[in-house]
């Protein structure tokens, strides 16, 4: 690959030579120049070294059309059919302006966007004047793909009154019910009436969107342009996006190591605030509330009103986020399972990267004794190749273990999502003799088989691996290897999250090294992944050999519900033999299915996974206020129902192995967190599933060398 870059270096150069720059409309911060290397080179680069190859053309165009459109204005509540109409004329000649480096689309619609926004201005000062019709019967759609743009300004601005309308209920609704509170505590205090309540209420909502239109206002040209960019690099595929030279440095602003925080890495999409990842052992992954791919609303800190960070720029809205050890933050946060808003508390801390590290456990069940590693990441050090990582780490627990005399392993590659492919290749190697592990596609070319080449197995013992929904990446070629070679149960989810690609971050610099200004980043799709089976990861991730029951059982959730998705497809098979084990590994999974499907707690959990569900198809909400309250009380009780889904406890008694022990007199922190670790291991019902499993399976034929 490094070869065919290096070639691509001169071509890019006599491509830019020749680049006739156009565009019209240009406004006064923007840096036409610019602009136009960029499409060059992100063309360049995409249709060169993307995994997929696109044609520039039709379907291309309309893509790029839509999704930047959407990027402005989601809510449809500043462009209207004419508008569309108009933008229209370029809605297939996107393709044809990108090769020639024309902006035009770009600059009608960005400049068509900026006169709306000072229209925007006037429509809800106007509309939060004077109180609204709150007894008239009707609702709105957030589902707002659904919804057409309007017909005309006079219906634009009735979008505009719905969707105050619905935030102002809301504050109304906030309002209310700390008057409940208060005359809970204290039966003397005087409520307050609802006209006053709602003045207040409209107030509020004038205030946030003020705030919003003045963060919008501090938005620069570049900020817009990205959002366009994005527009284009998304046609390649879903994880494929450019990242301004700013967004670069804050997309890598980890809220972790040394800071005090929550522990999570978030992402600007627009004028959202995103979470991308959970710090294992954070504060946010304890509390448990906060997941990847939610949407960070609004930030309130301890005995303060929340601030609006809609539309704030990243850095600062970290700010906000951030904070000294043992203080609350409260997050206003959209979930990304069903749409709704919800407010999460989270105590800072700091965040110790060690809690990413590999973990084992012991526990006794009907008199055997069983390891339980919890692996959290495949982590490795690549400047410092001696220092700790996974499969070193994991090596070392599986030694440990073995000194405990456990009878079986259980590992937990819940929420794993992915990390250092080699260390997944040398982990899977700890399991079976020498051979394939996964095979690695570029584009064009035929697939490479990774191999565990260490003839050694370290633990030939029952195995059982643990997924969910959110194992990912080198997570599922793990769990997969192990599927193929018929070496271990996989317990968990229906099935994992499907994702099969790898995607390099490129500095864009690197292909036209002489200009002297920072072009930003393309974080591309470069290879693909593929079981030894032949059959790729991507879309349909890994099958659990037993499902469990989730809360995300029914929900569009993983790489097979992003648009764009690159589709799964197979290669020949590689040369493998699985080991067959066990011999009654049908009779485990036959009586552990059968368990899980007379257990009453799995029920309730799959009863509470189908009621997620409607939730997150249920869109409308009644702007009638006491309708809106009683169908908000009717969500609450039924929603009781299912407070006790996730309450279980079970008789096992989980411990730390011997080598831990003599380090708690030193590192009390260490042993306060073994001590909460295992309190969860022993109320987690998929853990006692597990087990089970475990404890069941049966070793009966020696393991076969695996011979290429």
């Amino acid at each position: 690959m490094k070869t065919k870059f290096i070639l691509l270096f001169f071509s890019l150069f006599l491509l830019l030579s020749h680049t006739n720059l156009k565009g019209e409309n240009s406004t006064s911060d923007q840096d036409p120049e610019k602009d136009k290397v960029l499409i060059s080179v992100l063309n360049y680069m995409l249709t060169r070294g993307h995994y997929v190859q696109k044609d520039l053309n039709d379907e291309f165009s309309k893509h790029v059309f839509t999704n930047f459109i959407d990027g402005l204005d989601p809510s449809k509540r500043y462009f209207t059919k004419d508008d569309i109409k108009e933008f229209s004329k370029y809605k297939y000649q996107i393709d044809n302006q990108l090769k020639e480096s024309d902006i035009a689309f770009y600059n009608l619609v960005y400049n068509r966007f900026l006169s709306k926004i000072k229209n925007a201005k006037k429509y809800y000062g106007a509309l939060l004047k004077k109180p609204f019709n709150y007894k008239k019967n009707e609702v709105i759609d957030l589902d707002y793909k659904k919804m057409e743009y309007a017909d005309s300004e006079k219906e634009l601005v009735n979008y505009w009154r719905k969707q105050l309308k619905l935030q102002t209920i809301d504050r109304i609704q906030e309002q209310e019910n700390l008057d409940e509170e208060k005359f809970e505590k204290d039966p003397t205090y005087k409520k307050r009436s609802f006209s006053s309540i709602e003045k207040i209420a409209r107030e509020k909502v004038m205030t946030s969107m003020e705030n919003l239109y003045i963060r919008i206002d501090e938005l620069e040209h570049k900020d817009w342009f990205s959002t366009f960019l994005n527009s284009v690099v998304s046609a390649f595929g879903p994880h494929t996006t450019y990242m301004a030279p700013n967004i670069k440095e804050t997309f890598d602003q980890d809220m972790s190591g040394k800071l005090e925080g929550i522990g999570a890495r978030l992402q600007k999409k627009g004028i959202y605030t995103h979470v991308v990842e959970l710090v294992s052992g954070g504060p946010a992954w304890k509390q448990g509330e906060l997941e990847e791919g939610d949407i960070l609303i609004k930030v309130a800190q301890e005995n303060e009103d929340p601030i609006d960070i809609v539309g704030m720029r990243l850095d600062d809205a970290i700010k906000f986020i951030k904070g000294p050890k043992d203080t609350k933050v409260t997050l206003t946060v959209k979930k990304k399972i069903d749409g709704s808003t919800k407010d999460i508390t989270i105590i800072r801390d700091i965040v110790q990267l060690d809690e990413t590290f590999v973990k084992s456990s012991v526990v006794l069940k009907d008199g055997k004794k069983f390891g339980i590693i919890d692996l959290p990441k495949f982590y490795i050090n690549f400047d410092d190749r001696n220092f700790r990582d996974s499969a070193k780490d994991m090596e070392k627990e599986i030694e440990r273990l073995k000194d405990e005399n456990v009878e079986g392993l259980l590992i937990d590659l819940r929420n794993n999502g992915g990390g250092s492919l080699d260390t997944a290749v040398k982990i899977a190697g700890l399991f079976v003799d020498k051979g394939p592990v996964v095979q690695v596609k570029y584009r064009n070319e035929d697939p490479v088989v990774r191999e565990d080449i260490d003839k050694n197995t370290q633990w030939s013992g029952s195995l059982v691996v643990l997924v969910n929904e959110l194992s990912a990446s080198a997570s599922e070629i793990f769990a997969a290897a192990m599927q193929d070679y018929n070496r271990a149960i996989i317990l968990g989810g229906n099935q994992t999250y499907g994702k099969g690609t790898v995607q390099n971050i490129i500095p864009i610099n690197k292909f036209y090294p002489n200009y002297d200004k920072k072009l930003g980043f393309l974080k591309m799709t470069i290879q693909k992944f593929y079981r030894i089976n032949g059959g790729s990861t991507q879309v349909e991730g890994v099958y659990s050999d037993i499902a469990m029951p989730t809360r995300f059982s029914y929900m569009s959730y993983g790489e097979r519900d992003l648009e764009g998705a690159l589709k799964w497809d197979k290669v020949p098979q590689a040369n493998y033999k699985p080991i067959n084990s066990y011999i009654n590994f049908s009779d485990v999974v036959t009586t552990s299915i059968e368990r899980i499907n007379n257990d009453p707690k799995f029920q309730l959990i799959d009863e509470y996974a189908k009621w997620l569900k409607n939730e997150q198809e249920d869109s409308t909400y009644s702007l009638n206020y006491k309708q809106y309250k009683k169908e908000l009380k009717e969500r609450e009780v039924f929603s009781k129902k299912f407070n006790s889904v996730f309450k279980y406890k079970s008789n096992l008694t989980f411990n730390s192995p011997n080598y831990e022990l003599p380090l708690f007199k030193d590192n009390k922190d260490l042993e306060e967190k073994r001590m909460a670790w295992h309190k969860n291991l022993s109320k987690d019902i998929y853990i006692s599933e597990a087990l089970n499993v475990l404890s069941q399976l049966k070793i009966g034929v020696k393991q076969e060398i695996v011979k290429n």
